[in-house]
């Protein structure tokens, strides 16, 4: 093939010609398209899901903000509540890769992350070092009971949520994206286990607690896992797509006075002087300044999940419990007393109001 076949010459327009220059107004009325269908990709996945899950609005609907805000999910309920099933059917209706971990108190580092292996070269017969990827090598990761497992195992967890990569034997590994983390834990059995650290516990953007469903949901539950139907699932989002909504998240405007709002609840979480009274008795250490960030990107996800391309007061406020309840820790009074995390984020949402 000759030279002028294999490089096609351009001609001098092609040369010197420079991308056309987007608007301000154009790239907004990008991003007001991109609103609204990701407001419909809800909708879709919503009803897909429904086809599988019966009931836990409020878990879904989380489930979804952490999605395109980047957040990692503590599920905290008892067995038999659908939650495995809920992240699985999630990864399936995005077409995203889905990775299960059951987590023991035997389960290694190298176990999650991956390891080398020697293999050797038949041709050769030289010896090499491969490097097999682990389960964490996927976009949705299902920790399922993760307070079973010993805290040198935790803490190669927590280097993949909060870096989106793994090390192992020297080197280091980017992690697909997107990836999302969402454990389980559960609530009653406490024997054995490995209580998360707070600051692991920070990296979760929420905790969901996912209840018993209804009387009538669990009567269509029964219904529905004891024949042989099986709903067939379509894909709605691919990971190219959700990237790029995740991008438009973060473009979704906050004004000053939201933003103020949200690093005002988390600040009066806090111990100190000027914080509610129940808060200064009842709890020794509060929400840090990652829960004001997560707060306010939570917000603006939940926004544009409505179809909203700004964030409201009410949108902050609805997720405020979800965020702090895993990062407010009570103290001894509290217990004493019989004071909860979530009765006391209660009170606070009461006594701090917009301004």
């Amino acid at each position: 093939m000759s030279e002028s076949a294999a490089f096609p010459k351009t001609t001098p327009l092609a040369a010197t010609q420079t991308p056309k220059p987007v608007s301000a107004d154009e790239s907004g009325e990008r991003d007001l398209d991109a609103a609204r269908e990701i407001a419909e990709a809800r909708r879709a996945i919503t009803q897909e899901i429904g086809k599988r899950i019966i009931g836990q609005e409020a878990v879904i609907e989380h489930l979804l903000v952490a999605l395109f805000a980047r957040g990692h999910c503590l599920f905290v309920g008892v067995p038999g509540l659908a939650k495995t099933l809920l992240i699985q059917t999630l990864s399936d209706v995005l077409a995203l890769a889905f990775g299960r971990i059951q987590f023991t108190p035997d389960l290694m580092p190298s176990d999650i992350t991956g390891t080398d292996v020697l293999e050797e070269d038949r041709a050769t017969g030289r010896r090499v070092f491969r490097f097999v990827k682990g389960p964490l090598f996927a976009n949705v990761i299902l920790a399922d009971e993760v307070n079973r497992t010993p805290p040198k195992t935790q803490a190669a967890l927590l280097q993949s949520m909060q870096e989106g990569r793994v090390s192992a034997g020297g080197q280091t590994y980017d992690l697909p994206r997107p990836f999302l983390v969402f454990a389980t834990q559960n609530p009653i059995e406490q024997e054995g286990t490995y209580p998360l650290p707070e600051a692991q516990l920070d990296r979760f953007m929420f905790q969901i607690d996912v209840g018993y469903p209804s009387e009538t949901e669990e009567i269509r539950i029964v219904n529905q896992m004891t024949s042989a139907y099986r709903p067939s699932l379509r894909k709605v989002l691919s990971p190219e797509r959700i990237l790029d909504l995740q991008d438009l998240v973060l473009r979704v405007p906050a004004a000053p006075h939201v933003v103020e709002h949200a690093v005002a609840i988390c600040r009066a979480t806090r111990p100190a002087e000027g914080a509610p009274e129940e808060i200064r008795r009842y709890v020794s250490f509060g929400a840090g300044p990652r829960a004001s960030q997560n707060l306010v990107l939570a917000a603006k996800a939940r926004a544009i999940l409505a179809g909203r391309y700004a964030v409201a007061i009410e949108d902050v406020r609805a997720l405020a419990m979800p965020i702090l309840i895993h990062r407010v820790l009570p103290n001894f009074h509290a217990e004493a007393d019989g004071v909860s995390a979530r009765s006391l984020i209660d009170r606070l949402l009461a006594v701090v109001r917009p301004r």
